[in-house]
């Protein structure tokens, strides 16, 4: 399933400071000769997926109700605008009926298929308290289908992030150890190594935030309220309750993973039949059964032995 590549007329919704800082962004991608930008969407049904794909449109690119679940199969929408390229790829819910929808990642895999990937959006909600097991297991689902290298090319993006946080908490220590519960989760799901898992100063929330940082990956967190209710700051722009227009300041993330340094996702045939997998265990074989080989021929060998010396030694 293709997109067609239009203009990118949402970018006139935006309010002119909001316009503004996103001009600057991206002609800082295109200094870098980065002239393309393709993003993944993924995560549960319902986190607000395709709501943040609207969002970063400033139009209705993708159909939503609140009374219908979302689409069953991935959509790319491609924007041009000054020669530059935005494709977010849109995709179905992880979770059907209780259990990672291994149908779903299945059909992600081969519509992805040839296409080169810049930037995962994980996305989850941030209104939500508590992580559980399946959490975990959609993590370790597509670690397996993607590599786990993919959660270097990641940023973990919570929405509903417009509310009160409970139990007295300040709006940046509720943010902080939520995203700290959620990114837990990535690494034992991803089964990146614990002491890899470090706290990290994030100066643009003014707080401590938590990161999963190595030499393989950073994942950084990002602030999302899709709802029209959000407030608003002087200059029309939708904010968040710590002040944040949060629209320039996720852009502003995501092409920080972009052109972290990271190698960028191929999505190839090796990766979607899982060819890849089994061609680094075929290298074993031989030695596996070489190995048997001399197990078998030393037992026999034993057993000729002692049949000689009567039964000796055994």
């Amino acid at each position: 399933m293709g997109s067609v590549l239009r203009e990118w007329i949402g970018f006139q919704q935006f309010p002119p400071a909001t316009q503004s800082k996103l001009v600057e962004l991206f002609a800082k991608l295109k200094e870098q000769g980065v002239d393309k930008l393709t993003i993944l969407v993924m995560g549960k049904g319902g986190v607000g997926k395709s709501s943040t794909v609207i969002s970063l449109f400033g139009e209705r690119v993708v159909n939503i109700s609140s009374f219908q679940s979302e689409g069953f199969r991935p959509v790319m929408v491609s924007r041009n605008r000054a020669g530059f390229t935005l494709n977010i790829i849109d995709t179905p819910g992880l979770v059907e009926g209780g259990y990672v929808s291994y149908q779903a990642l299945d059909l992600i895999k081969r519509f992805l298929l040839n296409k080169t990937i810049h930037v995962l959006l994980y996305v989850d909600r941030l209104d939500a308290y508590r992580v559980d097991d399946l959490d975990k297991q959609i993590i370790g689902a597509i670690s397996d289908s993607f590599g786990k290298e993919i959660w270097s090319k990641s940023l973990l993006v919570l929405t509903h992030a417009q509310l009160c946080p409970p139990d007295d908490l300040s709006y940046d220590v509720f943010c902080a150890r939520r995203s700290e519960a959620v990114l837990k989760t990535i690494r034992m799901g991803a089964r990146i190594r614990k002491r890899d898992f470090e706290e990290t100063s994030i100066s643009d929330w003014g707080t401590r935030a938590f990161r999963i940082s190595s030499k393989d990956s950073v994942i950084p967190v990002g602030l999302v309220e899709n709802s029209g209710r959000c407030n608003k700051n002087e200059n029309d722009e939708k904010i968040l309750p710590n002040g944040d227009a949060w629209i320039p300041s996720l852009v502003k993330d995501i092409i920080a993973v972009a052109t972290n340094g990271k190698k960028a996702l191929l999505v190839d045939e090796k990766l979607v039949n899982g060819s890849e997998s089994n061609d680094r265990g075929k290298i074993f074989i031989p030695l596996i059964l070489g190995v048997q080989w001399l197990l078998v021929k030393w037992i026999q060998r034993e057993i000729k032995k002692d049949i000689a010396k009567g039964g000796k030694y055994f």
